[in-house]
């Protein structure tokens, strides 16, 4: 309830333990930290926003759900490969792609394997549209 709050704590102990895990996982097979990564001292289940870089498939941050503050950033050669990357998990309940190119637009739109897919914005729910994923995300 502190006004000066920007990112609230975690549900509980094990979704904050299960954000250092993966995290570390992904840091112990080669992965950097751009930013977070590190639990603060004092009371809750906090867990700073996290940024990784340098994911490969060997680490469980590639195919397992963060359901925490925790981003991955992928370099890629080309479109094919971002659709690539973003297709390669169980997962598929969102995605978001960032471009101008009405092109590009369209074949994610068309290719990206997610129950929603948002353009150039965050996944967002709509009273007014159908919610849900693919794979096993139901």
């Amino acid at each position: 309830m502190d006004d000066g709050t920007t990112i609230g704590p975690l549900a509980n102990a094990q979704q904050q333990q299960d954000m250092v895990d993966l995290v570390a996982d992904a840091v112990d097979k080669g992965a950097t930290v751009l930013c977070g990564g590190v639990v603060p001292e004092g009371p809750g289940y906090y867990y700073p926003p996290t940024v990784l870089t340098g994911i490969t498939a060997e680490m469980r941050i590639h195919t397992e759900e963060a359901f925490g503050p925790v981003a991955t950033l992928y370099r890629v050669a080309d479109i094919d490969e971002a659709v690539d990357v973003a297709n390669a998990t169980e997962f598929g309940l969102g995605a978001n792609a960032w471009t101008e190119d009405a092109d590009e637009r369209a074949r994610f739109v068309r290719d990206l394997e997610a129950g929603m897919v948002f353009i150039n914005g965050n996944t967002t729910s709509y009273n007014e549209l159908p919610f849900g994923g693919i794979k096993t995300s139901g």
